[in-house]
């Protein structure tokens, strides 16, 4: 199975204090987390580098992520390690093995008169259709958070 680096971007017309909220403020993640399964949650210690973090369905099933940096108003990466089942971390399998490791990175930059949110993400071949198809719209949820 082959890993993928996608690359989104969005345009928004707001401070990266209120991008970083609508990103990572409870409330509005489950809303902008929900385009990709109505009901995903993530589980954390505030956020901060180097926690743990549990992204979740309503039935408790995901992933489980390690915080590696986050500088706020600027970068948040995740390294993916391994999977969730009904609230509880599994031991790395040769299935998992397949993508444990990969990342996903949330960048803010000045543009001029806005700001641009990029995300470049790890996806498996088997993931990349729907995330191409879905991460836009969760993009869009994010900016329209920040209104």
């Amino acid at each position: 199975m082959k890993i993928n680096r996608l690359q989104f971007s969005i345009d928004i017309k707001a401070g990266k204090t209120e991008i970083w909220q609508a990103l990572w403020n409870e409330r509005s993640y489950r809303d902008w987390a929900g385009v990709f399964l109505d009901g995903s949650y993530a589980i954390t210690d505030d956020w901060k580098e180097g926690s743990k973090v549990l992204f979740l369905s309503p039935d408790q099933n995901g992933i489980y992520s390690i915080i590696k940096k986050h500088i706020p108003n600027k970068i948040m990466m995740f390294e993916h390690q391994g999977n969730v089942v009904k609230g509880k971390e599994q031991p790395i399998d040769d299935e998992t093995k397949k993508w444990s490791g990969t990342t996903e990175l949330y960048t803010l930059t000045e543009g001029t008169g806005y700001n641009i949110l990029t995300v470049d993400i790890d996806v498996l071949d088997e993931h990349l259709h729907f995330m191409k198809n879905t991460f836009p719209k969760a993009l869009e949820r994010i900016k329209n958070n920040c209104r």
